[in-house]
């Protein structure tokens, strides 16, 4: 049988606390119901205490969904409690989780206290908590550089005080998977009432060590994680949900399972990117651009005889439609005959092999190799068709004291349709405008910006990525007015729906 662990998301609390990527309580709403659908467990809704905003928050999403438990974050201060056990009144299921530091440096350099009075201020806390609900998570700040027989004297005291939780965060990120293990093993070990609790890992991620280090407390005896979408947190950011989630799903051996739909991953992923305008970088494990893109011809040939070869992990188990074949000079034959194959040509092998000695010099020239391309390479050129929608006039109003707005002209098969609208921007009002011409429901996944020359006329490459009905397009294009790029690559992504 096997044996479930929880997933505590506290992308809504410590994952926010990223510079510049708050959420409003509308957005933090739309977040929580996500990650409901995602299947977690817990979601750490935020730290009442520490701003109205943060308590309404609270309220809210205690609210809005149903499943999760609902924490709030506190100190071990009575004000702290009162203030969450306030906002978690509408929680279905409320938790508080308070704690305080218990490594040497918080004990004597952050708080000014000592040993004993540390454990006094734990119990309580947690004995307090326990007055308003039944559920108390326990966090001993900094446990990974913790003295772990201290450790295990603070937690067996707090367990006896009521603490359904003990979360031992690796609070710098500074443990080795090994000594973080060792240290899960040790507590499991020598506190006599640790069955009368579960142990949480909450890992950050300064040495690149989270996962490995979150790994490690499973295996060593902790049944909760906390983790964030994206891995984002504070400075380098948190253990990342997707990561534990489909390393446990890939070693099916270890006998542990968790509650997540794995096929809400890529989605989840995408919208608190979005909402927090934080871009997952290309290469990130799991949901980045390239975890499931393959460019070296050897890789192609495998991936293409056989997904496996080259990929533990299905794409549709996390939301992805299908692998990519990404074509470049390293690209071998076998790649190219694929996506010609994709675009509609069948080619003979000589025929095949004088495309493919084209393709070569052409894609030692240019980086990005697109269907376009391949079109001209075979004899079509996609250039002399007309679009079915093109840019034909462009006009902004922007400045510091002036609401943003454009006028886009586009012409679509032939006819020419004029649309005016306001946004938050110069492109945000162009693209509402587009949006009200073309009249589809579109949701903006990806828009990067590339200075392709340099100096104050570079020429600016604009790729975006737009979902319409559960599929995925892209569109590019480049100019030096980046307003235009970006529009002219809207409408090539948007051009490309059927």
């Amino acid at each position: 049988m096997s044996t479930r662990i929880y997933i505590f998301d506290t992308t809504l609390r410590d994952g926010e606390q990223v510079p510049g990527c708050q959420l409003n309580t509308i957005e933090k709403i739309e977040v929580a119901r996500q990650l409901e659908k995602l299947g977690v467990d817990v979601i750490e809704a935020g730290f009442p205490v520490s701003s109205p905003g943060d308590f309404n928050s609270v309220v809210e999403i205690s609210k809005a969904v149903s499943n999760p438990t609902i924490c709030a974050l506190t100190r071990a201060v009575k004000k702290d409690i009162e203030v969450a056990a306030d906002a978690l009144k509408h929680a279905k299921r409320g938790r508080i989780h308070t704690g305080i530091g218990t490594s040497s440096y918080h004990i004597y350099n952050k708080l000014n206290s000592n040993p004993e009075e540390i454990i006094e201020r734990a119990v309580e806390a947690v004995k307090y908590a326990r007055k308003f609900v039944d559920d108390v998570e326990f966090y001993a700040e900094d446990a990974g550089r913790s003295d772990n027989e201290y450790l295990a004297r603070v937690i067996e005291a707090v367990i006896n005080a009521g603490a359904t939780v003990v979360n031992i965060p690796d609070t710098t990120g500074y443990c080795l998977a090994q000594d973080y293990g060792t240290k899960i093993a040790y507590l499991v070990n020598n506190v006599p009432n640790i069955d009368k609790a579960i142990i949480s890992t909450h890992c950050h991620n300064d040495l690149g060590m989270a996962t490995a280090n979150t790994m490690a407390g499973i295996l060593n005896g902790a049944r909760q994680v906390e983790v964030t979408m994206n891995g984002i947190g504070e400075r380098a950011g948190n253990t990342s949900l997707e990561e534990v989630v489909m390393t446990l799903k890939c070693h099916k051996y270890l006998g542990y399972e968790t509650g997540i739909d794995t096929t809400q991953i890529m989605k989840t992923s995408n919208l608190v990117s979005t909402l927090m305008r934080m871009p997952v970088q290309p290469n990130k494990a799991i949901v980045g651009r390239n975890a499931f893109a393959h460019s070296s011809g050897i890789h192609q040939d495998g991936v293409l005889k056989n997904r496996e070869n080259y990929e533990i992990i299905d794409p549709v188990e996390v939301g992805v439609k299908e692998s990519s074949i990404v074509l470049t000079a390293r690209s071998g034959r076998a790649a190219l005959k694929h996506r010609l194959s994709v675009l509609g040509y069948e080619l003979e092998p000589r025929d095949l092999d004088a495309v493919y000695n084209k393709f070569l010099e052409l894609a030692d020239r240019k980086k990005d190799i697109s269907d376009e391309d391949l079109e001209v390479l075979v004899g079509r050129n996609k250039n002399d068709e007309p679009k079915p929608l093109e840019l034909v006039s462009l006009q902004v109003v922007c400045g510091k004291s002036t609401i943003p707005t454009a006028t886009v002209q586009v012409s679509f098969n032939g006819d020419v349709f004029t649309e005016t609208a306001s946004g938050n921007g110069p492109i945000d009002a162009a693209f509402t405008a587009v949006k009200a011409l073309v009249k589809r429901r579109v949701r903006l996944e990806e828009f990067l910006i590339q200075a392709i020359t340099r100096g104050s006329d570079d020429l600016g490459k604009v790729h975006v990525r737009i979902e319409h009905k559960g599929d995925t397009y892209y569109g590019f294009a480049a100019n030096t007015d980046i307003v235009t790029a970006s529009v002219e690559a809207f409408l090539d992504a948007l051009g490309k729906i059927r």
